[in-house]
C-alpha cells in the first residue's frame, strides 16, 4: 500500500533570529561598500529620481503654507513701512506747516514792532484768543485786559493801519470791533486832498463805507483814507482804507463811496492796542455808546 504523506498547513522558513542576522549583515556590507567605493552610485541616483516625485507631493503642503505665511509677512511689514512712511510724511508737513507759520509771525511782530516804534502813542501788544462765532459782528478776543492797562475805546492796529476798537474788557481779556462792524465809525481824511468824512463799517462785507457825501464830492477810486485825529481816539495819520467805489444818486443828490480796510485782522494773530487817553467824558459815553449797541 502506499503511505499516505503528512499534509503540511503552513510552509516553515528560516528562524527570526537566522533573517535578522542576515539582514544586519547585508547592511553591514553595504556600509562598507558604500563608503568605500561608488559602485552604490548609480542605484542611488536611479532611487533617488523614482522616488523624488513622491517627496515634491509629500512636501508641497509644507512648500503651500510657507509660501502662504512669507507672503503675509510680507504683506505685514509693507503695511507696515507704508503707515511710516506716511506718518513721516505728516510730521514732515506738520513742522514744516508750524516753521512757515513761526517765520510768518515773527515777520508779522517785526513789522509791529516797527509800527510801534512810529507811533508816537504807548502800545500793548496783544494776541487773538479767539474770534466769536457771530454772523452779525466782526470782533475779535484778546489776550490781554484792563490789568494791561487797555480800556474801551482804545484803537487796535497792525502793519496795514486801523484793525478796529476795544469795546469790552475784563481784567485778563479784551474784546474789538473790527473796522468793517457797522457799530464802528472813524473820522477819516483824504490824503490827496485833506477832505474830512467819516468811515462806517460796511453793509459789505469785509468793506468800509464813507456815507451822506454830496454827489459832487471830490473822492475817486484809489484814494486812500487816514485818520483825521478829529475825536481823540484816532490819532491822525493812521492808515484806513482805499476807496474803491463811489456810488453817486443823482436823483437825491447823495453819494456814497465803498473802501476797501488796509488792515488785515483775518490774516494775522498779534496787533497793537494804542493807549490813547480815554478818560474825557465825551468820549467814554461813545465807547459806552458803541459797545451797548453790539
Amino acid at each position: 500500500m502506499q503511505e499516505t504523506g503528512t499534509i503540511r498547513l503552513f510552509k516553515r522558513g528560516p528562524a527570526a533570529e537566522l533573517r535578522l542576522f542576515v539582514f544586519v549583515l547585508m547592511s553591514l556590507a553595504l556600509l562598507v561598500v558604500d563608503s568605500r567605493w561608488p559602485v552604490l552610485d548609480p542605484a542611488r541616483q536611479a532611487i533617488s529620481v523614482v522616488i523624488y516625485p513622491f517627496q515634491r507631493v509629500m512636501l508641497a503642503p509644507r512648500d503651500a503654507i510657507a509660501h502662504v505665511q512669507n507672503w503675509t509677512d510680507a504683506a505685514a511689514l509693507a503695511s507696515k513701512e507704508k503707515e511710516a512712511l506716511q506718518r513721516q510724511r505728516i510730521e514732515l508737513a506738520q513742522i514744516s506747516t508750524h516753521a512757515a507759520q513761526l517765520a510768518t509771525e515773527n515777520e508779522q511782530l517785526r513789522r509791529l514792532l516797527n509800527v510801534a516804534d512810529a507811533v508816537v502813542q504807548p502800545s500793548v501788544a496783544v494776541e487773538v484768543l479767539y474770534e466769536p462765532p457771530n454772523a452779525f459782528s466782526h470782533h475779535l478776543i484778546f489776550n490781554k485786559g484792563s490789568s494791561s492797562g487797555i480800556r474801551p475805546g482804545m484803537p487796535v492796529i497792525d502793519e496795514g493801519g486801523v484793525v478796529g476798537q476795544i469795546v469790552r474788557v475784563t481784567p485778563f481779556t479784551s474784546e474789538a470791533a473790527l473796522l468793517t462792524d457797522d457799530k464802528v465809525s472813524i473820522p477819516v481824511q483824504a490824503l490827496r486832498n485833506g477832505l474830512r468824512l467819516i468811515a462806517f463799517g460796511g453793509h459789505v462785507s469785509g468793506k468800509v463805507e464813507v456815507r451822506y457825501l454830496n454827489a459832487n464830492v471830490d473822492l475817486v477810486p484809489g484814494d486812500t483814507l487816514v485818520t483825521s485825529g478829529i475825536g481823540g481816539l484816532f490819532p491822525a495819520g493812521l492808515s484806513v482804507a482805499t476807496v474803491e467805489e463811489v456810488r453817486r444818486d443823482a436823483a437825491s443828490g447823495f453819494a456814497v463811496a465803498i473802501a476797501s480796510p488796509l488792515s488785515h485782522p483775518e490774516r494775522h494773530r498779534h496787533f497793537l492796542v494804542l493807549r490813547v487817553d480815554v478818560s474825557t467824558p465825551g468820549l467814554n459815553q461813545e465807547s459806552m455808546r458803541h459797545g451797548s449797541q453790539e
